[in-house]
């Protein structure tokens, strides 16, 4: 009974930049953001794309563009495409629309060289430089154009309307195989012309909650709140999965609990530090600072003087957070706690609360702990040695430790923070056999912290308690010696070996008169004189090793006593048994020296104080009452 028709546009998109590339490949090829500036930098590199770090949208009128379009003509796929852009007679040239931003540095990302797709190139080589040339020669033609039509139909009397459109010339859409024209389409109808319906139906729906967001989307959000630029947007992105703020399941982005807790926590505090203003602000600052409006020093102090008082005020409403993180996290135990082992390695169920597992964690920091999954619930920790640079959990179980299992990890130590006489890769196990691992834990000043209801009050060590040291001397009486056979001590504190090997060796290191050679107190080859070239003890010689197999650090010549003094062994030669203090026992005044040979500061033992030794040699362990 009715039709209207009105003509309609479909725009082609602005000129590409950066974040927009980002979205659309994300969009398109479900490609992170760090992926797809991972590839573009690769086909800018090798010359095949402009910069791909611009925020400029818009062409300069001194470009020419046409020259862009004749390197594509001779593609297999959008060749005649891009002929056709180029004759006259066709009408579908336009010059492209500007998007309102432009950098003054780089143009809009468009293609500098034609290529059929390199031999050598992935798959997202591949798709990623086809996004930029359709799009290029989309920006370049005209719109899309389409009838928006209306038609009112009789039916038996009763009147229904139907809304559709038809695609009068598709121009840029041929190209720009990533789009639609959304909508339904309806057949070309004429005023009075009757027709039979096919079928007659009555359909239902239901509202439905807005779906996560995706990385494409979340970009969008990031831009139109001005957080991150072109060139930091997948930083920022990449930082929240990094820090467990946010997992990517699929194409979309789920909080996790601990993401959850700080927004409640900072939300209970009063702060809006999870909304994007703060940010926001802090960018604009910055881009006034480097146009020249703002000075830099005003900035920063502004920006210091807002984040110290949220910061001190932070610490004193702490306990909000906390008790935000008891919320989220006590449900993740009831339901489980997949989500804590997903992001940390298990070594054993924990000896303190007995329900749930000690975890391998690496923290912020960069540095390594074990703690337990129900914290804060429960605190039990195992602080590691700040000297590591690597950890991982192995399938290996420690056949000493109960109650188990309790799984061995292979730690990997920096070479220049552990003693010269410490493999730097050693598979130990932190259930209180390992000798090696106590003495590491010992020297770096960590070690266990027992559960508590409490948070820990500071991250200095503390001086054992009564209960402390009844408990090691209670786990050392569980101790076998693998070098006499018996329960009590560890072989590095043998007293066998301590009257046998190491009386004998001292002699033959205090009765060199530098002919005869020292003994390596490892494998017993002899060892060669060597100067050191480090710059805290250059021209200072040392003993070290001749063995291709071995080359350990045994001791500094001026460390060697030339006579036996004060009834005591020196313990020179006895770097590599004791970890690398050096010094003497007996006549000789004891100190400890770091893997380059400085003083080490601040240690002593902490059963009877004398900085000449570390508890686990002290004739005095396990006498206290």
């Amino acid at each position: 009974t009715k039709v209207r028709q009105q003509e309609k546009l479909k725009y082609p998109p602005h000129p590409l930049n950066t974040i927009e590339l980002e979205k659309r490949a994300s969009r398109y090829f479900r490609m992170s953001s760090e992926q797809t500036m991972k590839i573009a930098e690769d086909l800018y590199q090798s010359g095949y794309i402009s910069y791909p770090r611009t925020e400029t949208d818009s062409f300069s009128t001194r470009t020419d563009l046409h020259i862009l379009v004749q390197e594509q003509q001779g593609h297999p796929v959008w060749g005649q495409y891009a002929q056709r852009l180029l004759d006259p007679s066709s009408g579908l040239w336009r010059n492209p629309s500007s998007g309102g931003h432009d950098d003054k540095a780089h143009p809009p990302i468009h293609p500098t060289k034609f290529s059929p797709g390199e031999s050598g190139w992935s798959e997202d080589h591949k798709k990623l430089y086809e996004l930029v040339v359709r799009h290029y020669l989309a920006c370049v033609s005209l719109p899309a154009v389409g009838a928006e039509t209306t038609v009112e139909i009789d039916i038996a009397g009763e009147m229904f309307s139907a809304l559709g459109r038809t695609i009068v010339a598709k121009n840029y859409l041929e190209v720009y195989r990533f789009e639609t024209w959304g909508g339904s389409l309806i057949p070309n109808y004429t005023f009075g012309q009757q027709f039979t319906p096919t079928s007659l139906t009555l359909e239902s729906g239901i509202t439905r909650p807005p779906p996560l967001l995706s990385e494409s989307d979340l970009l969008d959000c990031m831009d139109k709140a001005g957080i991150g630029t072109d060139a930091t947007m997948h930083d920022h992105i990449k930082k929240l999965t990094d820090r467990f703020y946010a997992i990517k399941e699929g194409s979309h982005f789920k909080p996790t609990n601990l993401g959850e807790a700080l927004v409640m926590g900072y939300d209970d505090m009063g702060y809006e530090l999870w909304k994007p203003y703060l940010r926001s602000m802090m960018e604009d600052d910055m881009k006034a600072v480097s146009v020249g409006n703002k000075r830099k020093d005003d900035v920063l102090a502004t920006c210091l003087q807002q984040m110290k008082a949220c910061f001190l005020d932070a610490r004193q409403n702490k306990g909000k957070l906390f008790q935000a993180l008891e919320i989220f996290f006590d449900r993740t135990n009831r339901t489980g706690g997949d989500d804590q082992r997903t992001h940390g390695q298990l070594v054993r169920k924990c000896d303190v609360c007995h329900d749930s597992d000690l975890i391998l964690r690496k923290k912020p920091d960069g540095k390594f702990m074990i703690g337990c999954s129900a914290f804060p619930q429960c605190r039990n920790v195992i602080w590691l040695p700040g000297s590591l640079s690597e950890a991982v959990v192995t399938t290996t179980v420690c056949n000493t430790c109960t109650p188990g299992p309790v799984f061995k990890i292979q730690f990997t130590f920096r070479r220049l923070e552990i003693p010269p006489n410490f493999n730097v890769h050693h598979l130990g196990c932190v259930g209180g056999c390992d000798d090696i691992m106590r003495q590491l834990i010992e020297m770096s000043g960590s070690g266990h912290r027992s559960a508590s209801s409490t948070p820990a009050r500071g991250r200095g060590t503390t001086a054992p308690s009564r209960n402390d040291s009844q408990n090691n001397h209670q786990q050392q009486q569980q101790v076998t010696c693998s070098f006499c056979h018996q329960t009590g001590h560890s072989s590095s504190d043998c007293y066998s070996l301590t009257s046998q090997n190491r009386s004998a060796r001292t002699q033959r290191v205090n009765s060199n008169n530098g002919d005869s050679p020292i003994p390596c107190t490892t494998c017993g080859s002899p060892c060669v004189l060597k100067t050191a070239n480090t710059e805290n003890n250059r021209g200072r010689k040392f003993y070290s090793c001749e063995s291709q197999g071995c080359k350990f650090f045994v001791c500094w010549e001026d460390s060697i006593p030339t006579t036996r003094g004060g009834g005591g062994s020196s313990s020179a030669t006895t770097t590599r048994r004791r970890g690398g203090r050096g010094g003497g026992q007996g006549g000789g005044d004891g100190r400890f020296v770091s893997a380059i040979g400085e003083p080490v500061s601040g240690r002593s033992c902490f059963i009877c104080g004398d900085p000449s030794h570390f508890a686990n040699v002290c004739p005095n362990r396990g006498m206290r009452n």
